[in-house]
């Protein structure tokens, strides 16, 4: 992280916190922690293909799902994730 180019900004119902990648730094952040204090800390996922596709598949095919049922389910692609939407394919 570069911790000078780094942002902090509060509201009365929202809180963002801008992180930036150190120059070295390549590929994209999957997961990051957060919450109220280090001992409750919480796992969330950043919008991406790879996890969007892990999240549905835990959830439209649990593990004892048949091989037909997988080669049925739909695609779903992230196209594109900006501060103000998500785009979102599915076939």
């Amino acid at each position: 992280l570069v911790s000078p180019e780094s942002s902090v900004s509060i509201s009365a119902h929202n809180a963002v916190v801008g992180l930036n990648k150190a120059p070295g730094s390549t590929g994209s952040w999957e997961k990051f922690s957060c919450g109220l204090d280090p001992s409750a800390l919480q796992e969330r996922l950043f919008v991406s293909e790879d996890n969007v596709d892990g999240f549905l598949d835990t959830v439209l095919c649990p593990s004892s799902c048949s091989q037909s049922a997988l080669e049925n389910q739909p695609l779903i692609e992230v196209l594109d994730v900006t501060e103000d939407r998500i785009q979102i394919r599915v076939e």
